[in-house]
């Protein structure tokens, strides 16, 4: 797979970052955006390999809806780290205009654009039918339009993708589930796993892929990149003082009460039912889910490492304050050689 110039590794492979550009309670977009550029520059700096931005609609808390113009104001604000969509939500769009996009973003920023697909909606019901206008085209057409778009990047479609048509933009599939596992087999492409939010899915899917890949023009062979939360501080108790930001978004997920990313509390008993907090914790598996000190965080990256076999790791770190947003990544990198 191309790779960022200057990449460390982790145990022999690279890590990657997904930024969900939260917007943090009390704060706007136009801040989420300038932290995400000094995360960027700080990660290009470190080592990692690729920034990945993803598609979310109507979430309070997260500023990167427009995918492609945020991965564009990302390429330009850094030099060489691969950037790309973590991803692009297919069934939202007309596939020309993505693959224009991404042609666009390709053609200014070469050799340096990823394009990850899902065929989720990101959002809900009546946000899909907002964005597309229509709810006839769904998900079950998702490997037909993932067919058009490689149409258009090839020039065999009956309307040309100016720019875009010719260029060499990596396709990945992404999933929670089964479904673009076996389609990533089938079509020999990478393949990416979301793990920090469907952890009890991530072995089966993966042993999916391999055991029906098909070998493409693109890709001899497998290649697996799995996400991570990591939310690392020097000391476990700060870790997890952290991470309860995290554990607040995805209870208000479950409550259908979507909100800005909260500050940290040091009672989550306070705030959530044992039941929210087994669902929350499900979601939140401790084996994608690493929350610690140093020592802790790279026996538990290792383990995670062993269990799926990975080629790659990207790695979400949704931390209230981007100071230490930026030590969470800062302490992985530190691992790296």
């Amino acid at each position: 797979m191309l790779q960022s110039p200057n990449i460390k590794l982790f145990d022999g492979i690279p890590l990657s970052v997904l930024d969900l550009a939260p917007i943090t309670e009390g704060s706007t977009a136009t801040e989420s955006f300038k932290n995400s550029v000094e995360l960027a520059r700080t990660v290009e700096s470190f080592g990692f390999n690729r920034y990945w931005l993803a598609e979310h609609h109507n979430m309070p808390g997260i500023a990167s809806s427009a995918t492609s113009v945020l991965i564009g104001h990302i390429a330009g604000s850094t030099k060489s780290i691969r950037v790309g969509a973590g991803g692009i939500m297919l069934p939202n769009h007309a596939t020309l205009v993505i693959a224009e996009q991404f042609g666009t973003l390709e053609s200014l920023y070469p050799g340096r654009i990823d394009l990850g697909l899902g065929r989720a909606p990101g959002s809900d019901q009546a946000t899909a039918y907002a964005l597309r206008r229509t709810l006839n085209r769904g998900a079950e057409e998702f490997p037909q339009q993932v067919d058009e778009l490689e149409e258009y990047f090839h020039g065999t479609a009956q309307v040309r993708a100016i720019p875009g048509e010719g260029l060499n933009i990596p396709i990945w599939l992404l999933g929670s589930s089964d479904f673009s596992a076996r389609l990533a087999a089938y079509k020999g492409f990478p393949f990416s796993f979301a793990s920090h939010f469907a952890p009890q899915y991530t072995i089966p899917a993966i042993q999916l892929y391999k055991n029906n890949f098909r070998p493409s023009k693109t890709l001899a062979r497998t290649y697996v990149m799995v996400g991570v939360n990591v939310i690392a501080a020097d000391t476990d108790e700060k870790a997890a003082w952290l991470a309860t930001s995290q554990q607040q978004q995805f209870l208000d997920l479950i409550r259908n009460m979507p909100s800005q990313l909260k500050p940290p509390v040091d009672n989550m008993d306070e705030i959530w039912s044992p039941l929210e907090k087994a669902s929350v914790e499900r979601t939140l598996d401790a084996r994608s889910t690493i929350v610690g000190r140093p020592e802790h965080v790279r026996e538990k990256l290792r383990e995670f490492i062993k269990e799926t076999e990975a080629d790659e790791i990207i790695v979400n770190s949704q931390v209230f304050d981007p100071k230490d947003r930026i030590r969470s990544y800062e302490i992985l990198a530190e691992m790296l050689v």
